[in-house]
């Protein structure tokens, strides 16, 4: 059966085609970013291991833990205390937030800007992903990149005593900018989604 011309689709010119297909260069980003992932489950599994070790009194671990969570002391720490605790779950937490903010990126940016994943009816399928494009992939990232900021300027205020002022000082001032910056995306597209809705 023949099809009218307005309902034939028009065929890709070849340089159309090209464009249209350069959008598989992002694929390695996206397989570089799954190895990035890959490294912040091992680091959150080490530093996991070295705080259970140094809670049942292995020194090296909690020596290991201290370095590593950039923790001073005018006395020499020879057991797990609040502060070293708190620091070292902020820790883990951060990595996790960074964890989810990669699978953010790597699945709704794999979904939005290259290709369809097919995922719906899927019972594993994420709930923000059903309905992801790219306004909505902005506002959740700028949402992640906040709490990851709070966490650490939480960290950093926790540890206040081995920081300078100035360092506290940009450290809150930065967040500060995140926040607006949040603010003023989600703003743009409440407005865009307003201006689409409203009557021509």
């Amino acid at each position: 059966m023949n099809l009218p011309e307005s309902a034939r689709k028009p065929e890709m010119s070849r340089m159309s085609q090209l464009i249209f297909a350069s959008r598989w260069l992002q694929l390695p980003l996206y397989v570089g970013l799954i190895a990035a992932q890959a490294v912040y489950v091992f680091h959150f599994w080490v530093e996991l291991v070295h705080l259970v070790e140094a809670a049942f009194g292995n020194q090296e671990s909690l020596q290991k833990l201290i370095s590593s969570i950039g923790y001073k002391s005018t006395v020499q720490i020879t057991a797990l205390n609040e502060t070293v605790i708190m620091l070292v779950v902020l820790a883990l937490i951060d990595v996790v937030m960074i964890s989810n903010l990669l699978i953010m990126v790597i699945v709704g940016g794999y979904e939005t800007f290259v290709s369809r994943m097919n995922l719906d009816g899927h019972p594993d399928q994420p709930e923000w992903l059903s309905h992801v494009n790219a306004s909505v992939l902005k506002v959740k990232l700028a949402t992640a990149i906040i709490g990851i900021s709070s966490i650490h300027l939480l960290k950093t205020f926790i540890n206040a005593a081995n920081y300078d002022e100035k360092v506290l000082l940009w450290q809150t001032l930065i967040h500060v900018a995140f926040l607006f910056s949040a603010m003023a995306i989600a703003m743009a597209d409440r407005i865009m989604l307003a201006a689409q809705k409203s009557p021509q």
